[in-house]
């Protein structure tokens, strides 16, 4: 089995924007920052200077970051999985609250993309870890943190 943590083929696509954007846009500006406050002379009390250099070491390391989730990620193209209505990897999924009439969408994503904010749920999560192989129709119960939730699936949709 393989061992590589998936990633969906949008994340990965996000992933190498914000590698582009730290190597084409960030780095040169930092760099440029060092050579303006290294201009300005004493640079063991130049605050610039210092500041500077903190940020490009941040971006470096966010850089290699980056760069090895990528190298390491088994990206997963869901518009090339076929299904039908299953849950799996990288599905869109809309889900009613049971008790409260409430409903929800999430997609289930890889660990590295999770993002609740925009409804990207982790695989690992238990609500994911309960979505996994049902259909539309279907009832799960999730056993969460704040206690048990039940929801009817109404929904799957893959990008």
């Amino acid at each position: 089995m393989d061992q590589r943590p998936p990633l969906t083929q949008a994340g990965a696509d996000r992933l190498r924007a914000e590698v582009e954007k730290l190597k084409k846009q960030d780095r040169p500006q930092v760099i440029a920052a060092i050579a303006e406050a290294r201009a300005h002379g004493d640079l063991k009390e130049n605050a610039e200077y210092h500041a500077a250099r903190e940020q490009q070491g941040f971006i470096e390391a966010r850089i290699k970051e980056l760069e090895t989730v990528l190298s390491n990620a088994r990206v997963i193209d869901t518009s090339k999985l076929n299904v039908g209505d299953k849950v799996v990897f990288g599905a869109r999924v809309t889900l009613v609250d049971v008790d409260s009439g409430d409903e929800l969408a999430y997609t289930i994503v890889g660990d590295l993309e999770a993002d609740i904010k925009n409804n990207h749920i982790s695989i690992s999560s238990p609500v994911a870890r309960a979505l996994i192989g049902k259909q539309p129709g279907d009832e799960v119960t999730v056993k969460a943190p704040g206690g048990e939730k039940n929801f009817e699936i109404v929904a799957v949709a893959y990008d």
